[in-house]
């Protein structure tokens, strides 16, 4: 892989995760402080992540697998999202806003196995190259966050009062169309599909892949991966408005330390995954998202601020030890016929089915403990994530079988 397509492919992973980085992470707060949605309503807007995530298999395997080009597809859908993300930004009500992020998500989330099916199809070796193209996407979530927290202080209580966190949409939107344009000059990546052949309507969904629940292994971790993403969806939807409630300074970009120890244990998973196994490295990332609640519960903004750094900073555990190691091992057990397939496959438990439960749960439970004030009961409502992490833990722990899976570093 030449210079220049190595620098193209990093500019197109920056962009992307610079795009969802700019207004996911606050969106939680800019619903309740800006347009006024309760908690459930919010649990709504953040659902739409993994009705993009169910839905983007039908994409990808009935259009951008058989029919046009990955990177053009790309294009005309970040172009069309910088359209909802403009309209999201001009939206001052719940009911205005939610089709337009529902819209978004759809067209957005096929873009995530877009950018990896555009870098992998320039790449002679991906499992050596991959890597050094993906960590730019990690370094523009980082930048996102620190622009809206220390270049502009969108986040800052004034900020949010004069209702300032609408900003990041236009933000968003204006990168999106960057990036739509951008990828019309990325390298050609034609579909690879004979479209002569006849290929059954599951097969194009990757649903062949369901074969491999008949392992129980496999099925102890599919099961296992949808339920620790229940807790985890706590995270995402409730960290950043905890975070403001608390009063923490600069909360957005303190959430970047998240990303930053995301890098960091990139490069040592494969450390732990040679010395500890799959099965215990699984196991550390769960144990790593009870301990993580429990750090968000007893924290505050005071003289326990250090509770909350060290719970922010977690993320790179709770997130590589669990979701690469997890592609790792989707990996070795489909094999050639279903590599693919088998990666949608978990992406839908996780991102899909794990995270829309997620999402209701964490709305109903943030609402019951939601004060007269205007404040909330966070350290209950923390808890409740910590303890149910816990209960997955236990469960991988006594069901899953150890076994021996090999790591291509």
């Amino acid at each position: 892989m030449n210079t220049k397509v190595r620098t193209q492919l990093s500019v197109m992973m920056f962009l992307e995760f610079f795009i969802w980085g700019s207004w996911f992470v606050t969106m939680g707060t800019f619903l309740g402080n800006n347009i006024g949605a309760s908690s459930g309503q919010t649990a709504m807007a953040f659902s739409t992540q993994s009705w993009g995530a169910i839905l983007a298999p039908f994409v990808i395997g009935l259009i951008a697998d058989r029919y046009f080009n990955a990177e053009r597809i790309l294009g005309i859908l970040h172009l069309l999202g910088a359209a909802l993300l403009y309209l999201m930004y001009c939206s001052s009500s719940f009911d205005v806003f939610y089709p337009y992020v529902l819209g978004y998500m759809i067209l957005f989330m096929p873009t995530l196995a877009l950018v990896n099916s555009v870098a992998f199809n320039q790449m002679k070796d991906p499992t050596k190259e991959f890597s050094f193209v993906r960590v730019f996407g990690t370094l523009g979530w980082i930048v996102a966050g620190l622009i809206i927290s220390y270049a502009f202080h969108w986040d800052s209580p004034s900020g949010i009062s004069e209702g300032m966190l609408k900003n990041t949409y236009l933000m968003a939107a204006i990168s999106s169309a960057i990036l739509g344009v951008f990828s019309f000059t990325l390298p050609k990546n034609p579909p690879k599909v004979d479209t002569s052949k006849k290929v059954s309507f599951s097969q194009m969904l990757g649903l062949d892949a369901l074969k491999l629940l008949g392992d129980k292994n496999f099925l102890v971790f599919f099961v296992s991966s949808i339920l620790i993403c229940i807790p985890l969806a706590f995270y995402y939807q409730n960290a950043n408005p905890f975070l403001v409630e608390v009063g923490l300074q600069n909360p957005t970009g303190m959430m970047t330390i998240g990303q930053i120890s995301e890098i960091l244990f990139m490069l040592l998973l494969p450390y732990f995954f040679k010395k500890f196994g799959f099965k215990n490295t699984i196991l550390i990332a769960m144990l790593a998202w009870t301990l993580r609640y429990f750090l968000f519960a007893y924290g505050n903004a005071g003289e326990f601020t250090f509770l909350l750094i060290l719970g922010i900073g977690l993320h790179g555990i709770c997130y590589d030890f669990f979701f690469v190691s997890g592609q790792i091992y989707t990996d070795s057990k489909a094999g050639e016929t279903y590599k693919s397939a088998a990666q949608g496959l978990i992406t839908l438990a996780t991102y899909g089915i794990g995270m829309l439960i997620g999402f209701w749960v964490a709305g109903k439970i943030t609402d019951m403990y939601l004060n007269v004030d205007g404040s909330h009961g966070w350290d209950t409502i923390w808890i409740y994530p910590a303890g149910f992490a816990f209960l997955v833990f236990l469960l991988f722990a006594v069901l899953f079988k150890n076994e021996k899976i090999a790591y291509k570093s």
